[in-house]
């Protein structure tokens, strides 16, 4: 039986994805501490970005369940698709509306852009870290009911 090697990521890219996805949630959060104006923009930014990051996360996992063959349910790709588009949507509209600098606006609208980038990064490499670990598992168990079945 040949078996091929199961791919694991460098701790170099596991380091980039994790410094990157930490950069972003600083930025974001640098952004949104100084953010002039309201408590309200700033509580309603916090919720958006939040409700962004755990939609993106949900999306990531949809797309990546579904990818060989569906196993979830077209109601269920509705509200995984549909919550991500609302999050995006009413964050976007929610930093458009607000009276800030354009500045400003600008660069909370890139922090959250990479926010969500490098999300949907650090879902991939997690669940890729899943997937090894549970083919290594497979691979093991095998090799042990070979061994046994040798005896």
């Amino acid at each position: 039986m040949n078996l091929t090697a199961i791919r694991h990521d460098t701790k170099a890219w596991k380091a980039q994805v994790w410094i990157s996805f930490g950069a972003a949630v600083t930025l974001c959060a640098t952004g949104l501490a100084y953010l002039p104006g309201q408590d309200l923009d700033r509580a309603f930014m916090v919720m958006g970005y939040v409700f962004c990051v755990s939609t993106a996360f949900a999306l990531s996992k949809y797309v990546r369940d579904n990818e060989q063959r569906r196993v979830d349910t077209p109601l269920w790709g509705l509200v995984v698709w549909g919550g991500f588009g609302l999050a995006m949507g009413l964050t976007g509209w929610g930093l458009f509306r607000m009276e800030v600098n354009p500045t400003y606006k600008a660069y909370l609208g890139v922090c959250w852009l990479f926010l969500i980038s490098t999300v949907f990064t650090l879902a991939k490499t997690l669940r890729d870290a899943h997937e090894a670990l549970v083919e290594q598992a497979r691979r093991e168990g095998m090799a042990m009911r070979n061994a046994r079945d040798a005896e």
